[in-house]
């Protein structure tokens, strides 16, 4: 199967039918893909206290790798497997504040930072303990309140970042607060990547979400492409609810009514007047994919006004039409389409990503 994706938008075609469907594409995807890139695994406000202790699962459903958010007495944040090194036990069950960690089912205790404390019954073990006998350590990065980190990672967080800090990073994001109550998840009966297309593009804004055409102007919707991000910005058509940003910001003097991240594979980071809107894609079948809704507010009062305001309305908007797209490829007949050049850029680079990470990749 030829799975190429042409540089030249205007002479691409789409990524063929099949690679949606195949459940060879999507276990490669685990390894290869989501094992290499970066995830959102917590956010800080849950571990202010020293002592305090996260068990957390990476990526549910795909990856699936207990792994611990943890912050020592000396304040120091730090993402550990959560599996003892003796036998594979989950050593963390339970959030809560500890002053070491101690593995239930045999009783290896372990530093809040990892390291191997004791051990009952290994007096006679020979050349113990070794390094391998502390917990793993991943790498953890934070953007705002939220932490992320990687199995290994195939490029630097930093620059996966640089353009949300750019856009971004002068709004109040220490003073945002996780609202439960407005955070929910989805389940979409389509493949993971099918999801991410459709974010992809503005393209179908005025066929699909009439709400919301009302609110952005389409003459003005753009997308600009980075090495492993997107974005989309979204002007607005009254020129109410939206941002200011400062002098020497790349969108100052525009009217924006929001701006709308795609981080590779999988991560949406959704800039309101009001806060953050994060989706994080979750693949679970070929088939079918999760997607949580994690909401972020900063400024309650410009709740529910602009292009922020009716995300569960546009939310099943996009999954009836992703759900009918994965309905369609599935059959005999289609094989590939082409890309519009001056509204697709943003799929087109997410494929030609996709590619160079499944198929150019050493196998």
């Amino acid at each position: 199967m030829d799975w190429s994706i042409a540089e030249d938008i205007r002479r691409a075609e789409t990524l063929p039918a099949a690679a949606y469907a195949d459940p060879r594409w999507f276990e490669a995807a685990r390894e290869r893909i989501f094992a290499r890139s970066w995830q959102l695994v917590g956010d800080a406000d849950r571990l202010r206290t020293p002592g305090r202790v996260e068990p957390v699962t990476l990526l549910e459903g795909m990856l699936d790798e207990p792994l611990l958010l943890a912050r020592g007495e000396d304040d120091a944040l730090s993402c550990l497997s959560n599996v003892c090194t003796h036998r594979g036990a989950l050593v963390c069950e339970h959030a809560g504040v500890e002053r070491f960690l101690r593995c239930r089912y045999h009783g290896r205790r372990f530093a809040l930072d990892g390291r191997f404390l004791s051990m009952p019954e290994f007096e006679a073990a020979e050349g113990f303990p070794r390094p391998e006998d502390d917990l793993p350590r991943l790498p953890l990065e934070g953007w705002g309140k939220l932490l992320f980190t990687a199995l290994d990672p195939a490029f630097p967080f930093a620059d996966w970042t640089a353009e949300l800090d750019r856009r971004a990073g002068w709004l109040p994001l220490g003073e945002a607060v996780f609202d439960a109550a407005r955070s929910r998840d989805y389940l979409v009966r389509a493949n993971w990547a099918l999801y991410c297309d459709n974010y992809l593009e503005g393209f179908h804004i005025p066929f699909v979400h009439a709400a919301l055409a009302e609110t952005v102007d389409y003459g003005t919707y753009r997308t600009e492409l980075f090495p492993f991000a997107s974005l989309q910005v979204a002007e607005s058509r009254g020129g109410e609810e939206v941002f200011t940003p400062p002098q020497g910001h790349p969108d100052h003097g525009r009217p924006i009514a929001a701006w709308y991240f795609f981080l590779f594979p999988n991560l949406m980071v959704n800039v309101y007047p009001w806060g953050l809107s994060i989706n994080v894609v979750k693949p679970l079948a070929p088939d079918r994919t999760r997607v949580s809704f994690l909401t972020w507010i900063w400024d309650e009062t410009r709740l529910g006004k602009g292009a922020g305001a009716a995300l569960d309305r546009v939310e099943r908007e996009d999954e009836v039409v992703v759900e009918s797209v994965h309905k369609g490829i599935a059959g005999r007949l289609y094989r590939r389409g082409r890309y519009s050049p001056t509204r697709e850029q943003g799929v087109h680079h997410f494929h030609r990503l996709l590619t160079q990470f499944l198929v150019e990749a050493p196998r």
